[in-house]
């Protein structure tokens, strides 16, 4: 473990009893079956050094947001909140500015939809979507990307519509680590990284690899694309817990990225594990 002060820029909470996450599904994923709260993730974090948190939306209800903005402003741990909201609706800007009114409302750092799920590959370039991404970013927002690879070139041309909207990246797009493909999804990050306006998550690779025999090996091509495409200063770390669970523990994630950043320097080093998501979600 390190003893530098880190951000975890990319976790979830949720609790059964209030709503199903209905997305888990399958015998693969049945360890997740249960509440992950803020009160199981302090231990993890206060054990890792980890100074701030972002807590990430896990699924498209509007009720959600308001209760991980509460949870902010009761948490110290918690520095900010990416929510949803549906970007097509036509009073997004009323939305998104109710949402900023509300109990811990001054949380709200950034959107995100689970675009991944969109049949559409270019869902992000429908002229609704295309307006509600204007108006995220007219509210000072940033977007966070979870998207399949198929998709990274829908995100190029989003990024590239959108100047004035930070796009961030999360999870490296889902690389095909398991199978070990590299250069498709590679030649797609570099596009992207190629938007100034875009960063990317050092996040989510254990459960794109094999969950039961990964080792760190097999995440350091993906690692060192974002790295070359990105720079550090446009890199951040995410443990994606609880979801990483599915192979590894929180200490095992951060070791992992501790080890894949072992070449850079110590102010390198800095910018990906606390520098970048400061900056990029105002902590």
């Amino acid at each position: 473990m390190t003893e530098r002060t880190i951000v975890d820029a990319h976790h979830h909470v949720w609790d059964l009893s209030v709503r199903d996450q209905d997305w888990i599904t399958g015998p693969e994923l049945q360890s997740l079956r249960r509440n992950f709260t803020i009160a199981d993730l302090e231990p993890e974090t206060r054990v890792a050094g980890v100074d701030r948190t972002v807590l990430v939306q896990t699924i498209t209800v509007p009720e959600e947001t308001p209760e991980f903005l509460a949870l902010a402003e009761e948490t110290e741990l918690i520095g900010g909140v990416v929510g949803w909201t549906d970007l097509t609706r036509p009073d997004v800007t009323e939305e998104l500015a109710r949402l900023a009114e509300l109990p811990g409302g001054a949380y709200l750092r950034g959107i995100r939809h689970q675009v991944q799920g969109e049949p559409d590959p270019e869902w992000l370039l429908r002229p609704d979507v295309r307006r509600g991404l204007t108006a995220v970013a007219t509210a000072g927002l940033v977007y966070d990307l979870i998207v399949l690879p198929h998709q990274l070139p829908a995100c190029v041309k989003a990024a590239e519509s959108h100047p004035e909207l930070t796009f961030v990246l999360d999870h490296l797009g889902k690389p095909p680590i398991a199978s070990g493909e590299l250069e498709l999804w590679a030649t797609h990050i570099r596009a992207l990284a190629a938007q100034p306006n875009t960063v990317c998550k050092l996040s989510g690779m254990v459960t794109e690899a094999d969950p039961k025999s990964w080792t760190v090996n097999d995440l350091a091509p993906y690692a060192d694309t974002v790295l070359e495409a990105f720079g550090p200063s446009r890199l951040m770390f995410g443990s994606d817990w609880p979801v990483c669970t599915l192979a590894a523990t929180y200490a095992q994630v951060l070791d992992a990225a501790e080890e894949l950043t072992a070449g850079l320097s110590d102010s390198e080093r800095a910018e990906v594990f606390s520098g970048t998501a400061s900056r990029v979600y105002a902590l």
